[in-house]
């Protein structure tokens, strides 16, 4: 039986990722500053229904749902991002970098060929640019970093609530492709990133919550030591 959400620290929750929603969808999370809610990602697209329900049942409304972030252009990261934006009115933020995948519609960049389906091409309403930077949601905020390597516009995201670090860190496996624009040694240098973040809490992508600390440490490292 499918488990609908999950609260990880208070007003934070994952609430779409494989055994959540679809299988095929990336980690789904939203995030609640005062009644103003951010979302991380949005699933590979077919379990749009499914995350607005999961939203409800947690007693939000998603037309509070003031940003979808993208952490980067894949399919089963953004698959549902056209939906919220036409029917919730919100608005999608990404890296420049990995914009333009997003806004054509290319079927490579976004991976969606990988899975045998096609994504519109979508207007990005924001657009972030350099190394980092914050995110403001009523009283609260949200920092992302670029971390790029499995695509060029990859970022992470972390915010400091409950006396934890809470770290997103979408794909940190991977994996690394010509046609995606990945760079090993780019991706390198954005583990170190995150290690040097020291987070209590890793937000994976697909594999999970980890914690406590040391074990966001090992997971890290594990990749790293794999990829060298």
């Amino acid at each position: 039986m499918r488990i609908k959400s999950q609260e990880i620290v208070s007003g934070v929750y994952q609430i779409g990722g494989s055994g959540i929603t679809c299988a095929d969808d990336a980690a789904v999370y939203l995030i609640n500053f005062a009644g103003e809610l951010a979302m991380i990602d949005s699933g590979a697209g077919r379990s749009f229904s499914q995350l607005i329900v999961n939203i409800e049942v947690l007693g939000f409304d998603p037309f509070a749902i003031k940003q979808l972030i993208l952490t980067h252009c894949h399919i089963d990261h953004i698959g549902s991002a056209p939906f919220f934006q036409k029917n919730y009115g919100t608005k999608i933020l990404i890296h420049e970098l990995d914009a333009r995948p997003v806004e054509t519609g290319d079927s490579v960049k976004t991976a969606a060929s990988w899975y045998g389906t096609d994504f519109p091409p979508t207007k990005i309403d924001e657009k972030i640019s350099g190394a980092g930077g914050v995110l403001n949601y009523g009283p609260g905020i949200l920092n992302w970093i670029h971390t790029p390597g499995h695509t060029p516009g990859s970022v992470s995201l972390y915010l400091d609530r409950g006396n934890k670090r809470i770290l997103f860190g979408q794909d940190i496996h991977g994996p690394f492709h010509k046609a995606f624009g990945s760079d090993i040694n780019f991706w390198g240098k954005s583990m170190q990133k995150l290690l040097d973040l020291n987070a209590d809490i890793l937000c994976e992508g697909h594999f999970g919550i980890y914690e406590p600390k040391e074990k966001v440490r090992d997971y890290i490292e594990r990749y790293l030591e794999e990829y060298e």
